[in-house]
Formats: structure tokens, C-alpha cells, sequence
């Protein structure tokens, strides 16, 4: 269909209408298969350098940065097939504009899903001493696990001490303390009915099963990964969990939001941050629609921010991907090789009138609650758009690099 379209609007048109191609190709009949938002922006930006007056009038037109891949002069049919001949089999990251280290991303997960294959793969039956051993190994470690598992946050005395009269912000807090105390529970009370299962008390569920084989190859249960999404294993959840109650549990005891906020420990960022928007939507007596999102990247250290701001939230602990963050310059820049995240300072989210929101030299950067950008378990993984400042590569530059922030990484 795109191969029609581009005959009759190239041979039977007197002027070229690049903007009707650059709908119908990319808009419909590319574009009607893609159905995430950032995706579909990747494509148009594809679209909108290979779809231009330029291509045809500059001589070896260059597709990217590598010298491999232009457009050929004009000639023959013979030609073409030619030149396409000693194009590379293998085609390198930058070709589609993006850095040598994607290369290097996309081996480690490729490698990660293989031997995910194989363990599924894994034959469970094994001897009697075999068995024996496992079942003592999954044994010390939940043991382990249920030792290092945190209490649960004192719900009643949190909202009593907060008062009838409750914020946006207390209402998030124990939002998240109810979801977390669930956790809590459901983790301690699989772990305690594993243990009793384990030496022949209880019967061996299917679930314990499952738990138990989760267990002994170091990945996190599935009924514990409903409050929130997680591709860490199972150690580094475990203390992830810890730490991401502990942020509550501080706030709890404090009664008082802390001046850096760590996104990633909320079950619902998007719930938060719309608390956010509703308490400065309530202090100027506006529509909370009229309002979004100005951010400022801190040059400074965190531990020197010592005072919340008297609008919006400073975020802590989320990382780039497919970029590099330049401080003295307060930019994008290039990654380092083998750098494949850069942990980013502290973000100013202030809230403020759409009207009056400037878009100019920024890069609409989407943020990801996880690496899985895709999201999983009917949840989307996207929670904000943040604008960072492009620098003089350009936004297009980084689309094609990928760049995105992460709240939380799979390690």
C-alpha cells in the first residue's frame, strides 16, 4: 500500500505533498499498528527526516551518523541492487540513531531471556538426597527472607495523629500504608505457611509450590508482585521492600511530608502526583486541569536541600537511560560507554499553569515506573512526561536515542 502511495503521489503530482505522504504512510498505514503514544512518536520522527525536500536535493543525503548508510546518486536498477549489496548483514545501533550501548542493552536482555527459558525448562524431579538438600536450602532462606521482611506501619496511630482534617499528601500516606501492610502480611504468612509446609504440617499447595520454587532460584512470587511491579530479584526486592516502607515509615512517625520524595516507593506514582497538583490547585483556587508540570534539575547535592519548597515536590533516586545528564551545564549529553543509566539528581516538580509552560530546546522525556516499558499485568509502566533540556543535538535526537527516566531499576 505505502509502495502504491508513493508512486502516485511522487509520478502523478506536479509538486511533491510531503504532508499527505507523511499521514498516509506514517499516520495510517504505519502508524494504525502502533498504539503506545511515545512509539508512535519514534516513527513520526523517522518519518519526518526521510520524508523531506532535502532527501532529494542534497547529493548522498546521510541517514545517520554512519558513512555505511546515504542515499546513492542516481542510476540504474543494477545499480541499486549494487550498493545495496555491500550494506552491512548486521546493522549497527547508530544506523537507527542510537548509541553503541543499546547494543549492548539489548545482549544483556537477550541473555537474561534465554536463560529464563532454560530455568523454565528445568526439569523439577530430582532424587530423594537431591530434594533433601533444596528442601533445607528454601527453608533457611525463607527463614531468612521473613527475618529481614519490616513490620507493618501502624495505620491507626498515623491517621489519628494526622487528624480529621487531611491533605492530599495524608491521604496518598496512608493509601500506601494500607497497600504496603497487605504486602506485608500476604509476604509473612506465605513465607510462615511455606516453612509449616515444608516440614509436612500443612499441604504443599500449588501456590506454596510455586512460592518454593521461586524461592530456590531467586525470583520474587508472583502474588507478591500485585501491590507493584518489580523486575529485581528476589534479594534485591527483598531490600527494596525495606527501604521503600521505611520512607513511609518515617513520614508516619513524622507526620510531616520529608523534603525529598523517593517516587519509586509509591505503589501509585500518577495518585501522587496528582495530589501534588491538587494541593496547589487548592491554594490558588484553580481548576487542577489548568495546571502541569515545570522541572528543574538540581545542580546541587541533595543532602544541601535542606527545606521543602512552598510549591511542588523535589524527587530523588530516578535514573536515565539512553543519555547522560550534564551538571555544570544543566543538559543532555552523551552517555559513556557501557554507562547504560545515569543516576540523575534531584528533580524540582513545580506545578504551574499550562498557559504559561515553555516547550522550546526541551525533550518531552517519558518516565517509567520500570525498565519494562511496556508494562505488565494490565498496569502501564508510564507515569510522567518529564521536559529536560535537549541541548544542541535537538528533542529529535534523543527520540531516536530512546532516552527515558526510570523510577527503579531491575538490579
Amino acid at each position: 500500500v505505502s509502495e502504491n502511495l508513493l508512486q502516485v503521489y511522487l509520478d502523478e503530482y506536479p509538486e511533491t505533498p510531503w504532508d499527505a505522504l507523511k499521514y498516509l504512510i506514517a499516520g495510517v498505514n504505519y502508524g494504525g499498528h502502533v498504539t503506545d503514544d511515545w512509539d508512535r512518536r519514534l516513527l513520526m520522527t523517522y518519518v519526518q527526516q526521510y520524508f523531506s525536500v532535502d532527501l532529494l536535493n542534497t547529493p548522498f543525503y546521510r541517514l545517520s551518523s554512519l558513512s555505511t548508510y546515504y542515499v546513492p546518486r542516481d542510476g540504474s536498477l543494477e545499480s541499486y541492487r549494487d550498493f545495496i549489496a555491500v550494506l552491512p548483514n548486521t546493522d549497527k545501533p547508530e544506523a537507527f540513531g542510537q548509541h553503541p550501548n543499546a547494543d549492548i542493552t539489548s545482549l544483556i536482555n537477550e541473555t537474561k531471556n534465554m536463560f529464563d527459558t532454560l530455568m523454565s525448562l528445568q526439569v523439577q524431579a530430582v532424587s530423594e538426597v537431591g530434594s533433601t538438600n533444596k528442601e533445607d536450602k528454601v527453608m533457611q532462606l525463607a527463614l531468612d527472607i521473613f527475618t529481614k521482611i519490616p513490620n507493618c506501619i501502624d495505620y491507626e496511630t498515623t491517621d489519628k495523629l494526622i487528624g480529621p482534617i487531611k491533605t492530599p499528601l495524608d491521604v496518598v500516606l496512608l493509601q500506601e500504608i494500607s497497600r504496603y501492610n497487605a504486602l506485608l502480611v500476604q509476604t509473612r504468612l506465605s513465607l510462615s505457611d511455606l516453612q509449616r509446609a515444608i516440614k509436612g504440617l500443612v499441604l504443599m499447595s500449588t501456590e506454596l509450590e510455586e512460592i518454593f520454587i521461586c524461592i530456590y532460584e531467586g525470583r520474587v512470587p508472583t502474588p507478591w508482585l500485585a501491590t507493584y511491579p518489580s523486575l529485581k530479584q528476589l534479594g534485591s526486592w527483598t531490600r527494596d521492600l525495606r527501604y521503600r516502607v521505611e520512607h513511609f515509615s518515617k513520614w508516619a512517625e513524622a507526620t510531616h511530608p520529608p523534603i525529598l520524595f523517593w517516587l519509586a516507593a509509591y505503589t501509585f506514582p500518577t495518585g501522587f502526583l496528582t495530589a501534588v497538583l491538587q494541593t496547589s490547585a487548592r491554594l490558588w483556587n484553580v481548576s487542577i486541569d489548568s495546571l502541569s508540570w515545570d522541572f528543574t534539575v538540581f545542580s546541587i547535592e541533595d543532602s544541601t536541600l535542606v527545606e521543602p519548597p512552598t510549591d511542588g515536590v523535589y524527587v530523588r533516586s530516578t535514573y536515565l537511560e539512553g543519555a547522560g545528564w550534564d551538571r555544570r551545564i544543566g543538559m543532555l549529553t552523551e552517555p559513556t560507554p557501557m554507562q547504560l543509566v545515569f543516576n540523575m539528581p534531584v528533580i524540582y516538580f513545580r506545578p504551574m499553569e499550562i498557559l504559561k509552560k515553555k516547550t522550546r530546546g526541551l525533550y518531552n522525556c517519558p518516565c517509567y515506573y520500570y525498565p519494562q516499558r511496556c508494562g505488565g499485568q494490565g498496569r502501564s509502566s508510564f507515569v510522567v512526561a518529564v521536559d529536560l533540556k535537549a541541548g544542541p543535538e535537538g528533542p529529535d535526537f534523543w527520540i531516536k536515542r530512546g532516552t527515558a527516566l526510570l523510577l527503579s531499576l531491575a538490579v
